[in-house]
């Protein structure tokens, strides 16, 4: 069974996925072993509770630097030594030692059809505000592995959503968690805990 550790920083909703994926037996053959939060008032931190799986804080707001935040994690990490760890809606970007000690262990979920509205500064409303901006008729979500490019690793999974005329960045959020984040996610993790991924060429190849 892999050991998962998940990164967090807000309400968790990714994290409710995959640990309701946990419980339905859709994720095989990986178990979430620990969430790390950012923030120490992250409703994430009750979702973990509730599942009976193990929390620790990690305050950046304490931390003098993202250099020190970043070295103060990867003990945590190291400590740990998880399989794979799955970032969902953390909002601190992973220090070059991470990356590297952790090389293709990594994954992120990002809410646009990678390569569209991806990159520096694009996370959160900003991303379905300027998907809306541009007017754009499809959106989603996308699974990447994460290398040192912000959301610039090798793709895993993608699952499209449509674009409605009346749609505010409120309401597309919500539309790409449920119908696009909420499913590729469990999904992404089952197949690399499972052995199904495999990079090559910095793209992702899903086998049997």
């Amino acid at each position: 069974m892999k050991k998962i550790t998940v990164l967090v920083s807000g309400g968790g909703t990714n994290l409710g996925a995959l640990i309701k994926a946990c419980q339905d037996g859709e994720i095989k053959n990986g178990k979430i072993s620990l969430v790390i939060s950012s923030n120490p008032n992250a409703y994430a931190l009750k979702r973990a509770e509730n599942a009976n799986i193990k929390s620790v804080v990690i305050d950046r707001k304490l931390s003098t630097s993202s250099l020190e935040f970043d070295q103060k994690l990867l003990i945590k990490l190291k400590e740990e030594n998880p399989d794979l760890i799955v970032l969902a809606g953390f909002m601190c970007i992973l220090g070059k030692n991470i990356i590297k000690h952790f090389e293709n262990k990594i994954i992120n979920v990002h809410p646009s059809l990678i390569p569209a509205f991806c990159g520096k500064g694009f996370y959160g409303l900003n991303v379905h505000k300027a998907a809306l901006e541009r007017g754009v008729k499809l959106t989603g979500a996308t699974v990447h592995f994460v290398n040192e490019e912000a959301d610039g690793g090798p793709i895993i999974l993608q699952k499209s959503v449509n674009v409605n005329d009346n749609d505010t960045p409120e309401t597309l959020q919500k539309r790409v968690m449920r119908q696009a984040e909420w499913n590729i996610l469990p999904k992404a993790v089952s197949l690399i805990c499972s052995g199904k991924t495999k990079i090559i060429n910095n793209k992702v190849h899903i086998g049997a």
